[in-house]
């Protein structure tokens, strides 16, 4: 059994230690609430926005943009990976982290070239050390400043894609659920998958569009503005998913901290108890001499 001195010193480091986690939830948690907003409210634009030009694009010649081209296969992949800068926040980047890794080893073994933009430094290093190093890296913002780093990554997508750089871009990130689910989400965001169902969809109401200018002009509006909008919603998404995983693990790093400090007062009494009977023999066995 350990000495009563260092039972009460290991219950003052885990007490310490408790007021950290609990600190760190509580921040978490404020955090969460803006996060969680901004990612809701982001939502229904994107939503809308996508709906609005799967429209648009079924009603146009496909050679009227170069983003609506359908490569005929995806050799050449950019993928955007948005991880969080911290740890302490139970198995989010790793999830994530394992999610790119089996994904690039799927596509590396049918022969796929892949280019790595990371959003955050876990999931930089994480990549680095599997042997992915990203060639571009960016910090994670919060969500005021997410707007700006959604436009600079949509542009150098875009551009890509329509200079025949690549056949495919990628955006892996954390769909936010609730505090406690967050699920790793892999996005095609070029070429436009989901434009191509609109076509087929024959129980959906046909409508007439006068466009104006003309259809060319407003798609090269549209089409690089609807893949900044689903940066930016994974951006924040993600924000929501790392601060919902962090209040999460800190929650339960501050209960285990109870539950060790109950435990650790309940051997440092049992170690007291049993100095004090040791005490109270070698009195009893002094006396019982000197009787003697």
């Amino acid at each position: 059994m350990a000495s009563l001195k260092a039972i009460r010193k290991r219950i003052g480091t885990v007490r310490s230690t408790q007021q950290i986690t609990k600190a760190m939830k509580m921040v978490a948690a404020a955090k969460l609430r803006r996060a969680q907003e901004a990612a809701v409210a982001s939502r229904p634009y994107a939503q809308k926005l996508e709906a609005m030009v799967a429209h648009l694009a079924s009603r146009v010649d496909p050679g009227s943009h170069p983003l609506l081209r359908v490569p005929e296969g995806e050799h050449r992949l950019l993928l955007i990976v948005i991880t969080g800068d911290r740890g302490l926040c139970g198995g989010y980047n790793a999830n994530l982290g394992r999610t790119t890794e089996n994904f690039l080893r799927e596509r590396t073994e049918g022969g796929a070239l892949s280019r790595l933009t990371a959003i955050g430094r876990k999931g930089n290093d994480y990549l680095k050390r599997r042997g992915f190093p990203p060639d571009t890296r960016f910090p994670m913002p919060v969500a005021a400043d997410a707007a700006p780093i959604a436009r600079e990554l949509a542009r150098v997508a875009t551009q890509a894609f329509i200079e025949d750089e690549v056949d495919a871009v990628y955006l892996v990130y954390s769909h936010f659920r609730s505090a406690l689910s967050q699920v790793p989400t892999i996005e095609r965001l070029l070429p436009f998958e989901r434009l191509a169902a609109a076509d087929g969809d024959a129980a959906a109401p046909h409508a007439d569009y006068l466009f104006e200018p003309d259809p060319q002009t407003i798609m090269a509006f549209v089409l690089p503005r609807l893949v900044e909008v689903r940066i930016l919603h994974g951006l924040l998404e993600a924000g929501a998913s790392e601060q919902g995983a962090r209040m999460t693990a800190m929650d339960s790093a501050t209960r285990n901290a109870s539950e060790m400090i109950d435990r650790l007062t309940l051997e440092m009494n049992r170690a007291r108890q049993a100095a004090i009977t040791k005490e109270l023999m070698e009195i009893i066995g002094g006396a019982e001499a000197l009787k003697g």
